[in-house]
């Protein structure tokens, strides 16, 4: 309905919908949130030049080295450039996250490519595979290879940094019906035994490749047995999920839990149902860094939100 929406068309934002929110964006805005609401700190410019108060780490995603289509000839100059913006913080950020799609064709070059440049940030990466990384012939063998040392399975696993504990899920190997992710009976086993012994006011992130949560099942965009993973973090008293795959922000807030997407360093996908398929988005050339970027996250002892920065390649 038109007094539903926003004059860009964005969907508005009131307390009535505190416990489902969205927020679509093409530019960066540091979000936090008071009372269940989101509320914008500040511009994007501002925020990530700012030296943030608390533990901070960095998302980046869909980086899909190798793919040189009209919607980005040049993904690996990209993900270069998001790698700069890392290496320019004023406050250097205790490590990374890479939430999938490393490459694009799964080609041991590509991730030669993606190493080489990540590699430059000089900071730990923690890696979950998308889909485009375990294309190859042994479904996947390469990525577990270079960065499945340790995990479980088909390359899940958890570690503990700055008082949070961080699962990182695999939800792109046996993918079902329309391409929704799925965890599997065994990684949802290791998830309810991972987390016994963990106190309720322990922050958790949970990083996945695809949205634990049904954004739009239409186009795949979520998780089958999403929920199932959901209901075990339930206790929780500050949970932040993040995920890649669909290439644009999208935060949604239930209770506790907050949903967050990142922007692809390589190309945008549309908004769901605004085409056809979903897919490489084309833009007007002047406009792609605008619609590409990366996430900061800062946690604050005592504060249950999570502070999320996001920083487009433009600004």
């Amino acid at each position: 309905m038109a007094d539903d929406r926003m004059e860009d068309g964005r969907p508005k934002i009131d307390r009535r919908g505190a416990l489902e929110c969205m927020i679509w964006a093409g530019t960066g805005v540091l979000w936090t949130i008071a009372g269940g609401v989101p509320t914008s700190l500040g511009l994007v410019g501002e925020a990530f030049a700012a030296d943030p108060k608390g533990f901070t780490f960095l998302q980046i995603s869909d980086s899909h080295v190798g793919f040189e289509k009209p919607a980005n000839p040049n993904a690996l100059g990209t993900l270069k450039e998001a790698i700069a913006k890392v290496k320019a913080m004023s406050a250097r950020p205790s490590f990374m996250i890479h939430t999938g799609d490393i490459t694009h064709l799964s080609k041991p070059a590509e991730f030669d490519n993606a190493e080489q440049v990540i590699s430059d940030a000089k900071l730990q990466v923690h890696y979950v595979p998308g889909e485009h990384d375990i294309i190859d012939e042994e479904r996947g063998k390469a990525y577990l290879e270079r960065y499945g040392k340790g995990s479980k399975g088909t390359g899940w696993y958890s570690f503990d940094d700055g008082g949070v504990h961080f699962i990182g899920l695999v939800n792109v190997v046996d993918l079902k019906g329309g391409g929704l992710g799925n965890l599997g009976a065994d990684q949802l086993a290791w998830l309810e035994d991972d987390l016994k012994g963990k106190s309720d006011s322990t922050p958790v992130v949970v990083f996945a490749h695809i949205p634990l949560w049904i954004v739009y099942p239409q186009w795949g965009w979520g998780t089958e047995d999403g929920m199932r993973a959901l209901t075990l973090l339930k206790r929780f008293g500050s949970v932040t999920v993040l995920n890649g795959h669909i290439h644009q922000l999208i935060q949604k807030v239930e209770g506790n839990v907050t949903f967050h997407t990142a922007m692809s360093t390589a190309f945008p996908q549309p908004a769901p149902g605004s085409a056809p398929s979903p897919g490489p988005m084309l833009v007007p050339a002047e406009k792609l860094r605008s619609v590409l970027g990366l996430s900061s996250v800062t946690v604050k002892q005592g504060q249950k939100p999570l502070a999320i920065v996001d920083t487009t390649l433009a600004g």
